[in-house]
């Protein structure tokens, strides 16, 4: 069911008023998060067993990374942790001041991750000791007084959606390598790989939680001001932009874009699915998600363009030239996360702690699923007929007011809510929960 408060604002709004490839990894030394979750494989892959759960002391909505038989991922607990891909067991963990949202990238024998603390860092791959790092303007969630129309009018209120920070991005020049992210305090940064040091800054009107894409000299990166920006990535200047819409309730970028056959692909709060030219800006063709916000980031295989969306709980496939949709499979909650594609597999979580593997060859009618432990434990109290109902957890409670909406978020965060995006690799899929867990689960062969 969709969040009633965003239903009757839908119906107010507009009833009324009418490197670098990532998981890849051609380029060996460098493993980034957002680039095209595209995975080697071939036939479907259902889910096998759970190899091992890692329990850090915090949500998490950082996405995992595997490299050289090590698993890299972020912890609301402000950690940085580096997992034995194999035993589950900690190799290190690297302390932030706060909570990682960011998720890690691989340069070399070097991670990349930005926590709230108002600091991007860089650590050593293999000891866990700290090589540089960089402040920016400051880490925050976005917010706005009275934010969607809740009660009270004059409180400021975080926006409870706003999962993730900016996850860095590395162009793997051998003289000149350098890691590009974006920030809250409205930035985009360009800094030396290897030391730290600024090399530009470019600004947006507003906070930057999107991740950067790198492709041909350009860098794609959407923000909270509703524009998706191309920047040379030499200059730090504008190439050029594209505006999305800026409705209450409906304006932001935070998904990152994915890029084929020169074009670039992502969606918006607004809420459709672009597809525009990537040397130009100008549109190609969009789709249109019925109102439902699509945060997490799409990825492109076979000329088909996968994306989940919000409250329609739905994993699409849309033909990447045309923006027809091929198929919809329908999970049991928010998909906010991005799929991992293997061959013929869509790899996925939803925000019920539901984890997917659906055969894309057979239009998501074969699939099977894993459940976090979250889910088991609080699944049958909170989960109206095994899907995500925000009225039936409201119950008696004002919708309207901005308490409530905060204390069913918390009560669904429970479930294990999956925000994180999986990685594949060695025959296992690997993501993080928001019951604190990341897990590794094997991979059948069928």
């Amino acid at each position: 069911m969709r969040h009633p408060y965003l239903v009757a604002l839908t119906i107010f709004l507009f009833g009324i008023n009418n490197t670098v490839i990532f998981g890849q990894q051609e380029k060996k030394t460098t493993v980034n998060v957002f680039q095209n979750r595209v995975f080697e494989g071939e036939n479907y892959k259902p889910l096998g067993n759970l190899k091992w759960a890692f329990k850090t002391d915090g949500k998490i909505f950082s996405s995992p990374i595997v490299n050289d038989g090590i698993v890299y991922i972020g912890s609301e607990d402000g950690n940085l942790y580096a997992i034995n891909e194999k035993t589950g067991k900690t190799n290190w963990k690297f302390k932030t001041g706060g909570a990682v949202h960011s998720s890690p990238a691989v340069f070399k024998n070097t991670v990349f991750v930005g926590s709230f603390d108002g600091y991007y860092y860089a650590v050593d791959a293999k000891t866990g000791q700290l090589k540089w790092k960089f402040k920016t303007g400051g880490e925050k969630w976005s917010g706005e007084v009275g934010f969607l129309g809740l009660k009270p009018a004059d409180k400021y209120m975080e926006d409870l959606w706003d999962f993730f920070l900016s996850s860095p991005v590395i162009n793997p020049d051998k003289q000149n390598p350098t890691v590009f992210f974006g920030s809250s305090d409205g930035n985009v940064y360009a800094l030396n790989a290897n030391t730290g040091e600024l090399k530009w800054k470019f600004s947006a009107k507003e906070s930057i939680h999107s991740s950067p894409v790198l492709y041909k000299n350009t860098l794609y990166i959407g923000s909270w001001d509703a524009n998706l920006y191309a920047i040379d990535i030499t200059t730090g200047k504008e190439r050029w932009k594209f505006e999305t819409t800026t409705k209450v309730g409906f304006k932001g970028i935070l998904s990152s874009v994915v890029v084929a056959n020169d074009m670039v692909y992502f969606g918006a709060r607004d809420p459709f699915l672009f597809a525009l030219n990537a040397e130009t800006g100008k549109l190609v063709w969009k789709y249109d998600a019925a109102y439902s916000w699509i945060l997490g980031s799409a990825v492109v295989s076979n000329n088909v363009v996968y994306v989940g969306t919000s409250d329609t709980y739905a994993l699409l496939g849309i033909d990447a030239k045309t923006g027809k949709e091929l198929f919809k499979f329908k999970g049991n909650g928010y998909l906010y996360g991005s799929p991992a594609i293997a061959g013929e597999t869509a790899y996925f979580g939803d925000f019920t702690g539901n984890f997917f593997a659906v055969n894309t060859k057979s239009l998501g009618k074969e699939w099977n699923s894993f459940s976090t432990e979250g889910r088991k434990q609080f699944g049958p109290q909170l989960l109206n007929n095994n899907q995500l109902d925000f009225a039936y957890v409201v119950k008696d409670g004002d919708i309207s007011n901005y308490d409530t909406n905060k204390a069913v978020m918390d009560k669904f965060y429970t479930l294990g809510s999956i925000v994180s995006s999986p990685f594949v690799a060695n025959n296992t899929v690997y993501f993080g929960s928001a019951d604190g867990n990341c897990y590794a689960i094997g991979l059948q062969n069928k």
